[in-house]
C-alpha cells in the first residue's frame, strides 16, 4: 500500500465558471488557471500521481501545453487513472478537504463524489470530500481563492 498527498491552490477570477469536482458550483467568480482550474481535482491527482512515485500534475500536463487550455480536470484524472492502472495500482479511497469561505459547498459535495467516482471507476464510498472555512483567516479566509487537500491510498496488485 502507498499513501499519496496532493495539494493545489488557486485564485479566485470574475468572468470563470467555479468547478470542482467535475461539478459547475454557482457562484459570482471561478478559479484562474491554464485548465478549467478545478482545485480538487487537481490536489487529487496529485496525491494519486504521489502515491505511484510518478511525479505531479505539471509533469505530466504542463502549464504551459496548449493542448492543456481550458480542458476539464476529469479528463486529466482519467488520464491519471489510466497511468496508475497501467502501473498495477488500485485505489483504496481518496480523503479531500477544500477550504474556501464561500460559496457552500455541502449539496454539490454528492455530485462531484459520483463524478470522481466514475472517472476512477470505483464505488463511491471510496471518496470522500470534506469543505471546510479558515475564519476569515490567510488568503482564503479573505476571499482571494481556494485551496484543497488530498491523501489518497492505493495497492498495487500483481497479476497472474
Amino acid at each position: 500500500m502507498r499513501i499519496g498527498f496532493g495539494y493545489d491552490v488557486h485564485r479566485f477570477a470574475l468572468e470563470r465558471p467555479l468547478i470542482l469536482g467535475g461539478v459547475t458550483v454557482p457562484f459570482k467568480e471561478g478559479l484562474a488557471g491554464h485548465s478549467d482550474a478545478d482545485v480538487l481535482l487537481h490536489a487529487i491527482i496529485d496525491a494519486l500521481l504521489g502515491a505511484a512515485s510518478l511525479g505531479d500534475i505539471g509533469m505530466h500536463f504542463p502549464p504551459d501545453n496548449p493542448a492543456y487550455k481550458d480542458i476539464s480536470s476529469l479528463t486529466l484524472l482519467a488520464h491519471t487513472a489510466e497511468v496508475l492502472r497501467e502501473k498495477n495500482y488500485i485505489l483504496s479511497n481518496v480523503d479531500s478537504t477544500i477550504v474556501c469561505e464561500a460559496p457552500k459547498l455541502k449539496d454539490h459535495i454528492p455530485a462531484m463524489r459520483g463524478n470522481i467516482a466514475r472517472t476512477l471507476s470505483c464505488p463511491q464510498d471510496l471518496i470522500n470530500i470534506k469543505a471546510t472555512t479558515e475564519e476569515r483567516l490567510g488568503f482564503t479566509g479573505r476571499g482571494e481563492g481556494m485551496a484543497t487537500y488530498a491523501v489518497v491510498l492505493i495497492e498495487e496488485i500483481t497479476r497472474p
